[in-house]
């Protein structure tokens, strides 16, 4: 248990280092005014706020300039500040979930309550989190081509946000349907497991 936790921090402090300096990179990009105010390319839900004609670009603080870009990226480094501690809250409540089912699992229907309770826990860290990364403001570059750290991080994230919803349904299923135990308890694990190699992968 101790060294999971150590290998946590290191990760964390890893991976702070690393997103301070491409925030670094960014910000002189702009100032040398080299490149395009926004990227390309970036998911629909960041352009319906953050894209040429959002709904943020009605503030005077975000309308698109050089200045307001500026603070648009350390807007997002804050977000995503919030979204490595919210990910390993996350981590840490899905592996307490996954004691508390295993005994569950074995037939003490004493800690069902706690089970559930921890579920409501999770449900509500993991996809407060998961909505970071889609509404945040986008980066200054496209993504480089070929498999990167980045594409297989979101590739786990389809996975498990998958695993996270089927986890969901199948446990209000169960109740009446008890033979749906294993594909319940196999979602989680694979929500599980693909939750921590998407933070793992991103560090590195």
């Amino acid at each position: 248990m101790r060294i999971i936790i150590i290998s946590f921090f290191l990760i964390f402090f890893i991976s702070s280092q690393n997103k301070a300096q491409n925030l670094l990179n960014e910000l002189e990009s702009i100032e040398s005014n080299n490149i395009p105010l926004l990227p390309e390319k970036f998911l629909v839900t960041k352009k319906i706020f953050w894209g040429k004609k959002g709904l943020m670009r009605n503030f005077n603080r975000f309308k698109l300039t050089p200045e307001n870009r500026q603070n648009e990226l350390k807007l997002r480094k804050s977000m995503f500040k919030a979204h490595q501690i919210l990910g390993f809250v996350t981590l840490g409540e899905m592996l307490v979930q996954g004691i508390i089912g295993s005994q569950l699992y074995k037939g003490n229907m004493d800690i069902k309550n706690a089970h559930e309770t921890m579920g409501m826990m999770v449900n509500i860290t993991y996809f407060t989190n998961a909505a970071i990364p889609l509404f945040s403001p986008p980066k200054m570059f496209n993504e480089r081509k070929g498999l990167s750290n980045i594409k297989l991080h979101k590739i786990l994230a389809i996975v498990h946000f998958s695993s996270m919803v089927a986890t969901n349904i199948l446990a209000r299923k169960i109740n009446t349907n008890y033979d749906l135990k294993p594909y319940h308890r196999a979602a989680a694990y694979t929500a599980f497991g693909s939750y921590a190699a998407s933070m793992i992968v991103i560090k590195f």
